[in-house]
């Protein structure tokens, strides 16, 4: 669940898994790595590293007719924003818009041929099952033994660092009370769960029953670059 740019599934390998995420657009370029990346490279060689040519393609998903176009149109759409945008942000708007500025980088990657194709051939020769989901619909079946990961939009540490906006409708602590309602339920099951968050005294209280160890991690996103840095996360685990 909350698959994203899917780091954990990457390093860990597995020949047999079950992702997911809520976002039509990340679920919709990931199968299309997967099932057209030939014609998906041919679409992003199209695109330009260009101040307005970009805000034109990021118009694209305020017209009516976003949703006529391509699965490779917008699966390329997807990855040209995000290395052409400021630091990479995915971020939309109450509307589900993406609304990141453009990055101003003299010669970004936008095509890399060589890293689609594996990531193409991994989910096309493993039994990869990729879904658009909830996170709470994409565990119900799971079983004692397996392993969940859950990486979901960070509980803000501050009332100023309240980015949640991967989805229009946000993720707020009503949904993280929802999500460790899930954890309970898959740890009661047998399952064996991790859970990365901000290390917030609302998460530390919520998640006060399981073994919960404190990391830094490096973050290089903030308007400020003396706030960029190492900060800290909790990794919650039933393990």
């Amino acid at each position: 669940p909350f698959l994203g740019g899917g780091a954990l599934l990457f390093a860990l390998d597995p020949s047999r898994a079950v992702v997911g995420d809520s976002n039509a657009e990340q679920v919709n370029c990931y199968r299309t790595v997967r099932d057209s990346v030939d014609e998906l490279i041919q679409a992003l060689q199209l695109h330009r590293n260009e101040s307005e040519y970009f805000y034109r393609v990021r118009a694209w998903d305020r017209t009516e007719d976003y949703y006529q176009r391509s699965a490779v149109e917008r699966a390329a759409r997807l990855i040209y924003l995000n290395r052409t945008c400021y630091n990479g942000l995915y971020r939309v708007n109450r509307k589900n818009q993406q609304n990141a500025p453009f990055g101003r980088y003299k010669n970004p990657k936008i095509v890399n041929a060589p890293l689609l194709n594996m990531v193409s051939g991994y989910l096309g020769q493993r039994n990869i099952r990729v879904e658009r989901s909830d996170f709470a619909d994409l565990v119900a079946d799971a079983k004692r033994g397996d392993f969940i990961y859950f990486d979901p939009p960070y509980d803000p540490v501050s009332e100023t660092a309240s980015f949640t906006s991967y989805e229009g409708a946000g993720f707020d602590r009503a949904e993280q009370i929802r999500l460790k309602l899930t954890v309970d339920e898959l740890a009661r099951r047998g399952c064996k769960v991790l859970l990365s968050n901000s290390c917030t005294e609302f998460i530390c209280s919520l998640y006060a029953d399981y073994r919960c160890v404190q990391v830094q991690a490096s973050r290089a996103i903030n308007s400020k670059v003396s706030k960029r840095g190492k900060v800290a996360e909790v990794m919650v685990m039933n393990y």
